[in-house]
């Protein structure tokens, strides 16, 4: 039944190394050997994804930014790209510059597809690291708001930070006005409200391959994995991943570090 496999990047095929296992690369490459395609959908950037995307050989476009952004690698076409209204990026960054936010938060705008900061801070650096980016800081960032932002995201290293700002926010924003998630405990992160993983896979299924849901498995690890868990036919979460994205899963691999994105494969897809 299954013909569609999607995966998140971080925390599901990408540990602590930043990069695939090879049972998990062995198993992927079976399923694709058995006629089952395979595509990355990523809270990432176009460019930080990408090397992932041609390591697993897919031949779908990639789903970057949780979906605002959806571009076909073989051919360059961007197939959906769905920005932030820069009224409500500008209200954004009035909120984050308030007093009991401003020093706490780093801020991240990505236009496009690169990486605007108000000033390289820790948090910045370590995230730039992993990514693969090379940030521009340039001060006051409302004068990048020229563009549309792709992503608007805060960082902060205490989650407990985080969960407030997340929790302030949705009384200010309805979801008809904006997506906000998480996909990393110290990760904020606000896209149009008519992006989310869910929407970017149904695109993948339904609208390029001409299948029903009941024909997709996908495979997260995180709270911005969950539409795209709800909307699969089947939908497996990491053991990794938290007690609530488990609790909507069909079922729960092992974790990251123990190539559970490949016992999952492995088991609804090759035995």
């Amino acid at each position: 039944m299954i013909k569609l496999l999607v995966l998140d990047i971080d925390g599901t095929i990408s540990g602590e190394s930043n990069t695939i296992s090879q049972s998990v690369k062995q198993a992927i490459a079976a399923v694709q050997a058995r006629g089952i395609q395979v595509a990355i959908a990523t809270g990432r950037m176009y460019r930080s994804a990408l090397r992932f995307h041609q390591e697993i050989n897919s031949t779908l476009p990639l789903s970057a930014y949780q979906g605002a952004w959806i571009q076909d690698p073989n051919n360059q076409k961007i197939h959906q790209h769905l920005p932030v209204a820069r009224e409500t990026a500008e209200q954004l960054l009035d909120y984050f510059e308030q007093p009991q936010w401003r020093s706490l938060l780093s801020i991240h705008f990505y236009i496009n597809d690169q990486l605007y900061v108000r000033e390289v801070t820790k948090e910045t650096e370590t995230y730039a690291q992993r990514s693969g980016i090379t940030p521009i800081a340039v001060g006051d960032l409302r004068q990048t708001l020229t563009n549309e932002p792709t992503k608007i995201l805060a960082l902060c290293d205490d989650t407990e930070v985080i969960n407030k700002l997340l929790g302030s926010l949705r009384l200010q924003y309805t979801p008809a006005e904006l997506y906000l998630t998480t996909s990393v405990a110290t990760f904020f992160e606000a896209t149009n409200p008519f992006v989310n993983k869910g929407n970017a896979v149904r695109y993948l299924a339904e609208e390029l391959l001409g299948l029903q849901r009941e024909n997709v498995m996908t495979i997260g690890d995180n709270f911005n994995d969950l539409e795209m868990l709800e909307y699969a036919g089947l939908g497996v979460a990491m053991g990794n991943a938290p007690a609530g994205v488990q609790a909507i899963a069909q079922w729960v691999a092992p974790t990251v570090e123990e190539d559970g994105a490949a016992v999952a494969i492995e088991k609804f897809l090759l035995s």
